[in-house]
């Protein structure tokens, strides 16, 4: 395979994507229709795939996949000179979280074979035939249902599944990733601006993500109606079915239990120490000290997937509103795909 028609082929299909993206251009023609089925029929098929979810999944693709970022990123790796066969078991959480383990396999020269999450069975399929089409069929892959002849697996599920999956491939070469989320720290002196950058961090893909916020942390003096007011611009979240669902069931429990709990009608913040929480609740804990809420971090590492907040905590973090923008360097569960590819 010749990498650099796939580079080539990747850059060609971001600009695709741009001018799917910008409505009313020059560019727009009639393949873009094509596109908007494929778009449609995901959110027919995944009612959290929301139209805007899957245009804001395919905007961060669109901008990462530059000639400048591909080669800055590929220049890191040796590409292997034996091709094998790479197995690919994606998950479907949130719009196109697979996509980075499809083109990682691709451009270290191997063939990924694609078990598709039942969640996520469009798009990726699409923009695999495009790059394809614009790398002039320089790129080789297959869809599967069951992996049977491979040379190395990734594989992406929950906790449950990856115990299974670890002693299913514990013979072959792997990466399995496991839940993860997000947690940010508020230091208490945050602009109005930076608390609804945070809010994005929490609400984007309906909090679905492993790089969503689930856990806050927050000052003893800290007014908690600073986050509340911060949330406002995501309201219309709650008129969305499924998400409204599980905002009232999990209402109803914590009332039937006389549970404290902050409410505004479409989230719940509850004091609670654990890093989880349940869709459209989102948990919080108070601090003295940031010693405190580092060595929290640093206890429950494996769990948590990236740190919000500002750059002077003295722990790596990412800046409010940038959770959902991974550079293409940014690996899930911190294990790199690439390095690992390139000795397969």
């Amino acid at each position: 395979m010749n990498i650099e028609k796939q580079v080539l082929g990747l850059i060609k299909l971001s600009d695709y994507i741009k001018s799917y993206l910008a409505e009313n251009t020059e560019d727009f023609n009639e393949n873009d229709s094509e596109f908007e089925s494929v778009v449609k029929k995901s959110e027919i098929e995944n009612p959290w795939f929301t139209i805007e979810n899957q245009k804001s999944a395919l905007k961060q693709w669109s901008d990462l996949l530059t000639e400048e970022n591909l080669n800055a990123w590929l220049t890191k790796y040796s590409t292997s000179k034996t091709t094998k066969k790479v197995g690919l078991i994606l998950a479907g959480n949130i719009p196109l979280v697979g996509w980075h383990d499809v083109i990682s396999v691709v451009l270290s020269n191997h063939i990924p074979l694609i078990k598709l999450s039942s969640k996520d069975k469009q798009m990726i399929p699409f923009l695999l035939k495009k790059w394809k089409e614009f790398s002039d069929n320089e790129i080789e892959y297959e869809f599967v249902e069951r992996l049977t002849d491979f040379d190395a697996v990734i594989a992406t599920g929950s906790n449950n599944t990856a115990r299974y999956l670890e002693y299913y491939f514990k013979n072959h070469l792997s990466i399995i990733r496991k839940n993860r989320t997000s947690v940010a720290v508020i230091k208490g002196d945050e602009t109005e601006e930076e608390l609804k950058l945070l809010a994005q961090d929490i609400f984007q893909y309906f909090g679905l993500g492993c790089r969503n916020v689930t856990r806050l942390f927050i000052p003893e003096d800290f007014v908690i109606d600073r986050v509340f007011e911060s949330f406002i611009d995501f309201k219309e979240i709650i008129n969305h079915n499924k998400y409204a669902n599980n905002y009232d069931y999990n209402r109803a429990v914590y009332l039937l239990n006389q549970d404290q709990f902050w409410d505004n009608n479409f989230v719940m913040l509850k004091e609670d120490e654990k890093l989880f929480s349940p869709l459209s609740v989102i948990h919080f804990s108070r601090y003295s000290s940031l010693e405190d809420v580092k060595n929290f971090i640093q206890e429950n590492n494996e769990d948590i997937q990236c740190v919000v907040g500002k750059n002077n905590l003295g722990i790596e973090t990412v800046y409010f509103g940038e959770a959902q923008n991974p550079g293409l360097d940014t690996y899930a569960d911190n294990a790199d795909t690439m390095q690992f590819l390139e000795v397969i």
